[in-house]
């Protein structure tokens, strides 16, 4: 069910770290394709496209008000109260993301400081399909909200009756234009922008390997993204003082998203390893999403290493997603951990606590992205402009440098836009 490896030498890294998605064959061909169509036709070829793919037959693109409003009276009341908890929390860590704007002197006269401005149009994509991603309403328009984004536009696959926990969650957070469009097109539709629907400048969201690809042909059409984000994936390394049935049920809390998640437990106890894949069947067998999770434990594994040390190197190289350290002095890794989305502490920090309510970010990098990208937050909504202030004393300390530098580069045009101002000084 899942491949155990023991005691990998470092030659064995690359096979280890590799993913288990397999690419379908003409991804990009479908994603240009639709993209065209689109840029094209617009609206038009959205209700194609929903027809075609969703089985939805469209008039209206648009959620309307009552929609949303409906949406309400059809969440449960306990569900309407745990989504309020998260709601708290999500926002309560993300607003103590936002700094404040600190002026600096560099040289007397010289005053130079940076402030953030929202990005204006920004599009969420909330997949719909086998899991309704209510979560990533709050996770994504939370901190939009925080930045002050102009314009927030949520796109969910296309349904007469969009799950209502969605249309609550985008209500609450204070989302009004919700589409009913998935998939590539819905990304072509930010890229491009259509009759019904504003172009975005910054695109956030998860999805499978279509909405993944759509993804990055935007940004090769102009418009920006969050991060490459695919299958979910998890690592635990796992000490003798980790509870089998804790790591099973993490384990099986990312293979069930989808057959092409994968998780990886590492640990240095082979008991704990053995007792960790009785647990793991045995949970396993009463999943409802069982077909799902065996599917993803084919590509998993479960590897036997001599030390800590090992543990945290291997880890490191995969760069997971999601990393949970189910070990003892777990805050003494920390400093060794350098290639991770999010990182839980000890047996009793969940991964499904960031996935809903702890407060952190649950949009992250997979795919060895960790390396390189961080999980979304107040900062991927806003961009930082700088700012400089020089008078005239500030223009004479720095003046004769910069008249120098542009000539040694040949700028003749940036040297005289010195020189006329201090020649200028000169004579008063």
């Amino acid at each position: 069910m899942i491949e155990k490896i023991k005691y990998p030498s470092q030659e064995m890294y690359p096979d280890i770290i590799q993913r288990s998605v397999k690419a379908e064959r003409n991804v990009s061909a479908i994603v240009n394709e639709i993209f065209a169509a689109v840029k094209q036709d617009g609206d038009e070829a959205l209700k194609k496209y929903a027809l075609q793919f969703d089985k939805a037959q469209l008039t209206e693109l648009k959620v309307s008000q009552q929609e949303i409003d409906a949406s309400e009276r059809s969440v449960d009341a306990k569900l309407k109260k745990a989504i309020s908890l998260a709601y708290k929390n999500i926002y309560t860590f993300h607003k103590a993301q936002l700094r404040k704007n600190k002026k600096i002197t560099t040289v007397k006269g010289v005053v130079c400081w940076i402030e953030a401005r929202a990005i204006e149009h920004v599009g969420l994509y909330i997949p719909g399909g086998t899991a309704p991603l209510f979560s990533t309403v709050l996770m994504l328009g939370i901190p939009a909200m925080i930045a002050g984004c102009k314009n927030i536009m949520l796109c969910t696959p296309a349904s007469e009756d969009i799950n209502p926990a969605i249309l609550y969650s985008a209500k609450l957070v204070g989302i009004q234009n919700i589409y009913k469009i998935g998939g590539i097109q819905a990304i072509a539709a930010l890229c491009y922008g259509t009759e019904t629907i504003a172009k975005a400048d910054k695109i956030f969201g998860p999805g499978n390997q279509y909405v993944t690809a759509a993804k990055m042909k935007a940004q090769q059409v102009g418009v920006a993204i969050d991060m490459p984000a695919g299958p979910s994936e998890l690592l635990i390394i796992a000490d003798k003082n980790a509870v089998p049935s804790f790591v099973a049920a993490d384990l099986l809390s990312q293979v069930e998203h989808g057959p092409d998640s994968q998780v990886i437990l590492i640990s240095d106890n082979e008991k704990m390893i053995e007792e960790t894949l009785i647990e793991l069947q045995n949970q396993l067998n009463v999943l409802p999403r069982k077909e799902f999770a065996t599917a993803a434990l084919q590509n998993s594994k479960a590897i036997l290493v001599n030390n800590m040390s090992e543990a945290i190197e291997l880890s490191n190289v995969y760069a997971p997603e999601h990393l949970i350290l189910a070990v003892k002095h777990a805050n003494k890794m920390l400093p060794a951990i350098v290639n991770a989305g999010s990182v839980f502490l000890g047996n009793y920090s969940s991964e499904s606590a960031g996935d809903y309510a702890s407060g952190t970010n649950h949009c992250l990098p997979t795919n060895g992205f960790a390396r390189n990208y961080s999980g979304v937050s107040v900062d991927s909504f806003q961009k930082k402009i700088s700012f400089q202030k020089i008078s005239k004393k500030g223009l004479q300390n720095i003046g004769p440098a910069i008249e120098q530098m542009a000539a040694a580069e040949g700028l003749i045009a940036h040297k005289n836009a010195v020189r006329i101002r201090l020649m200028k000084l000169g004579s008063d």
